[in-house]
């Protein structure tokens, strides 16, 4: 049995949380392979954590007064935790704890990976750390190729596809739940967006055409699912301004503030319609969760998206901040059930033929044993 240490920077259960855990899942008792996490202490992915019975180390990352420790303790801390958990491999599961752990990897006796699941402009510094580890796992050829343009090593990176638990998210007649929790008659159309509340994720986009251009149609509800995590002022601002042009236009009836949910399957069953209107999106969990629920995707033409969704066929792909091009994709899919019914089957079908969490999995295991084992080259494997 060998043991894998995967570190995890946040509190959170965000895309990439819930992407290792569901290949801890899909892994669990039949790889060969022990997880052990290296997460903060408390916060939802440690709940999460305990109730898998995953074993779970804590790093400390920051001082009596809730302020982050400087770089080199962080890191030597990270050492320390390392040597205490004896593992055979450590993973980052972010860019930033790659980052940590490419500066710990020199005094390191075992091999490290790291994921990338964001497309972000880098220091030298940020691609010299990431650049010590020895395999380097980007979500997309997208990631991927904007990474190695910035000086990443491109003998070091692959592409390895999130997938979507099909089994999890499947399409399931709608029951009515969300309608009578929120106090909807039952004609109500719900129209949601999933994910961080924040500048990157673009519900600005979303907000301006709901208030601008769909203000008439009574009918459609707006459900913000997530919540905000940066403290900076220009993303408080963000999230008041959205509620702000609601108030303005008098809708505020018809936006919903859902937080952080559990029942996301069960969510995307009672959904009309995904609008994920990102700015910047390495590959979306959430757009693979949404067509593997059947559920009818305008999403935002940007990073990974064209890799895993084609427009006109599994969604329809709009230009980033485009409320023409949101308003059209919009209008176009809530008018016409024959369009829902041909865009939500079709994504359906892509996600059991080239995006299930199991395929994911595989291959991440693939590269990890291919380390330990010190045999056949990752490179010879393939990465789906």
């Amino acid at each position: 049995m060998k043991r894998i240490a995967v570190l995890f920077e946040f509190t959170t259960l965000n895309g990439g949380e819930q992407s290792m855990l569901a290949c801890f899942d899909e892994l669990a008792g039949r790889s060969g392979i022990q997880f052990v996490a290296i997460a903060p202490e408390q916060g939802n992915l440690a709940a999460v954590l305990k109730q898998r019975k995953i074993e779970h180390v804590q790093l400390r990352l920051r001082d009596e007064h809730d302020q982050r420790l400087p770089r080199e303790q962080i890191v030597q801390n990270l050492r320390d935790v390392i040597a205490a958990v004896n593992p055979d491999l450590v993973h980052a599961n972010s860019l930033s704890t790659g980052r940590l752990l490419g500066a710990a990897a020199e005094k390191l006796s075992v091999p490290t990976t790291a994921h990338l699941r964001d497309i972000i402009k880098l220091s030298k510094a940020a691609i010299a750390d990431l650049n010590r580890n020895v395999r380097l796992v980007a979500v997309s050829d997208a990631t991927r190729d904007f990474h190695i343009q910035q000086g990443l090593d491109a003998e070091k990176c692959v592409r390895i596809y999130n997938g979507a638990d099909t089994k999890m998210f499947q399409p399931r007649p709608r029951t009515g739940f969300l309608h009578n929790e929120l106090g909807l008659s039952e004609d109500a159309i719900l129209v949601g967006n999933i994910g961080q509340i924040g500048l990157r994720k673009g519900q600005d986009t979303l907000t301006r055409v709901a208030t601008t251009h769909l203000a008439d149609s009574e009918l459609i509800h707006y459900l913000l699912i997530g919540e905000r995590h940066s403290n900076k002022q220009e993303s408080i601002e963000f999230e008041r301004n959205i509620q702000r042009m609601f108030d303005d236009a008098e809708m505020n009836d018809r936006l919903h503030w859902l937080g952080f949910r559990h029942d996301i399957p069960q969510i995307m069953n009672e959904l009309h319609l995904l609008v994920h209107c990102a700015k910047q999106e390495p590959f979306g969990r959430v757009l693979l969760e949404a067509a593997a629920s059947e559920l009818p995707i305008v999403a935002t033409d940007v990073g990974g998206t064209r890799e895993m969704l084609r427009s006109g066929k599994e969604a329809i792909l709009i230009p980033a901040n485009s409320d023409t091009a949101l308003l059209k994709a919009t209008c176009d899919i809530l008018n016409s059930a024959d369009l829902r019914q041909s865009l939500a089957q079709n994504a359906r079908k892509r996600m059991v033929e080239s995006f299930m969490i199991q395929e994911a999995a595989n291959h991440l295991c693939a590269l990890w044993k291919s380390l330990l084992n010190r045999q056949t080259p990752f490179s010879e494997l393939g990465t789906g």
